[in-house]
């Protein structure tokens, strides 16, 4: 299994009371699948991602990532797990814009402190393999959005990720490019990459393998 998550619960304080937001979420992934997490609004979509993407920590219960358990991690650890375990897509790409695509990809290589001749070679590598070869040394203001998302992807696959999390990835793109990078995540998952994706699309959700419904904070059903 790539993540397990135990008897999950999430509340937030606010004033002197506890907000529920995740309510007793059992869940598992095997390595290699392709899962999405589908949801309205308000569900708790976006804090399971947090939880699995080691940005954020329980109330109680239990989360393995990769077989460790990462529930009582100190934040240098879950910075650790970031950089080594999990690639990020967002639904704003969140690239820097007095970057080019290549120096963008290069990021995670940099905080891991990988070598420039490397990390230009890894990031290359990334951006082929997203079809972005011939974009290396544009800016984000010279792209479409589309190409934007996929300089993200590349960004999320240039340190070999165990799991790629994508949070509403096609929320920002017209119909067509949400279509290219879906497409992209199934090539990726053909090859191996376990994708964990959020949306609130049901077509989006229907590009995976297996899709969990949440709502008012519980699994709703599985299909």
């Amino acid at each position: 299994m790539i993540l397990e998550m135990y008897n999950i619960c999430k509340e937030y304080i606010q004033g002197k009371m506890g907000i529920p937001v995740l309510k007793n979420i059992n869940f598992s992934m095997e390595e290699g699948e392709y899962v999405a997490i589908m949801g309205p609004s308000g569900s708790g979509k976006t804090t399971l991602m947090n939880l699995a993407g080691c940005l954020d920590t329980a109330t109680s219960g239990t989360i393995l990532l990769d077989g460790r358990d990462i529930s009582k991690s100190t934040d240098d650890q879950m910075s650790d797990l970031r950089l080594e375990k999990i690639g990020f897509v967002f639904q704003n790409f969140q690239l820097l814009p007095k970057q080019t695509a290549l120096e963008n990809v290069e990021l995670p290589l940099t905080y891991a402190e990988v070598t420039k001749k490397e990390r230009e070679e890894r990031a290359r590598q990334a951006l082929t393999r997203v079809g972005l070869e011939d974009r290396v040394n544009f800016y984000p203001n010279q792209l479409s959005g589309g190409q934007k998302q996929r300089v993200a992807i590349a960004r999320a696959l240039v340190n070999n990720p165990k799991i790629l999390l994508a949070d509403e990835p096609t929320g920002a793109l017209d119909s067509r490019s949400g279509e290219q990078v879906m497409e992209l995540f199934r090539k990726l998952n053909e090859e191996g990459v376990s994708v964990l994706m959020i949306t609130h699309d049901a077509e989006i959700a229907a590009h995976a393998q297996r899709m969990i419904v949440i709502k008012d904070g519980m699994i709703n059903k599985e299909e």
